[in-house]
């Protein structure tokens, strides 16, 4: 018998996306309530029991309402819920060696934030080969589509009214409060200290770049741009969707580091550009909803029913 995946919450952003790349896989199938059932808390339990992997892409307080119900029923929760949560493996396959082994064992499983994805895929393993110390003061400029921020960032966005559209700039956002994400950035990431972190809103759906600008002050002897490189390098090769692109050199286009540029994909591409005084610029470019939240699920999915990794999943534009 095949697979049962159930999606709880199917009709929000991320879950349209699972929905979407998981409709024509014929090694699963996909559970669906009907439509006027699907807010039922009894149906949604009657589903949930009978997948055997279910995903929640609900917000936060629903998820963990639902993980109550889930009984033996194996879950990856798409929301912030369980990031930072005892008893729950963080579904990054990519973090460390064997990390991809634990998501294929475990029972509940967190999918990461899109921001944090790019940030600890940049930074843990600078941090693992001491070129980076765990209490370096970091910050963080990232660019995202308006689809980041779910249905009511997109009707936002695409309000005739407002004009968003039609911006000629970047919008910074939430820079009064401290980002949802942090907490898995500091803690996957294997910092001590609270990074600075600016993230801002561009005219365009979906796609992501996260800058993680590293002083030359904050690196020790040898620890440069090129070290730096080797070391993200290493630790990704063999990696089915983490692309570390060549040392860049010389001055960067207009286009070369464009947000869209691994949009409709599960990749991450990572570059690493040096400067001539030492500081060193890390760039992340993913898809904010394929690596950064639907293609992660799938991902995790794919380990845990025993499929392979790339299963239904592009890794290339």
């Amino acid at each position: 018998m095949k697979p049962r995946v159930y999606i709880d919450g199917h009709v929000g952003t991320t879950g349209l996306r699972i929905r979407d790349w998981l409709s024509g896989r014929s090694d699963l199938e996909v559970l669906s309530p009907p439509e006027e059932r699907r807010k039922d808390p009894g149906a949604r339990r009657e589903f949930l029991a009978a997948a055997d992997v279910a995903v929640l892409c609900l917000p936060d307080d629903a998820s963990r309402e639902a993980a109550t119900w889930a009984g033996e029923t194996r879950l990856v929760d798409a929301s912030t819920a369980h990031r930072v949560a005892e008893g729950w493996t963080y579904g990054l396959p990519e973090l460390r060696p064997g990390q991809g082994d634990c998501i294929r064992e475990a029972r509940r499983v967190a999918n990461p934030g899109c921001y944090a994805s790019a940030f600890v895929l940049l930074v843990r393993p600078l941090v693992d080969a001491d070129l980076l110390p765990a209490d370096a003061a970091l910050s963080i400029h990232a660019l995202s589509g308006y689809s980041g921020g779910g249905r009511a960032m997109i009707e936002k966005w695409e309000d005739p009214a407002l004009g968003l559209i039609g911006l000629p700039f970047e919008a910074p956002y939430a820079l009064e409060r401290i980002h949802k994400h942090i907490p898995e950035m500091m803690r996957h990431g294997g910092l001590r200290i609270e990074p600075q972190f600016v993230p801002a809103v561009g005219p365009f759906r979906c796609g992501m770049r996260v800058e993680v600008p590293l002083h030359a002050a904050l690196l020790g002897a040898g620890a440069g741009a090129r070290r730096i490189h080797e070391a993200l390098a290493e630790r990704y090769a063999g990696t089915h969707f983490v692309r570390v692109g060549s040392l860049v050199r010389g001055a960067v286009t207009e286009f070369q580091l464009d947000p869209r540029a691994c949009n409709d994909t599960n990749r991450i591409d990572l570059h690493v550009v040096p400067h001539p005084t030492g500081h060193v610029l890390l760039v992340a470019v993913l898809d904010n909803l394929g690596k950064g939240a639907a293609g992660a699920a799938i991902q995790n999915l794919n380990l845990m029913l025993g499929l392979p990794e790339t299963a239904g999943l592009r890794a290339a534009a």
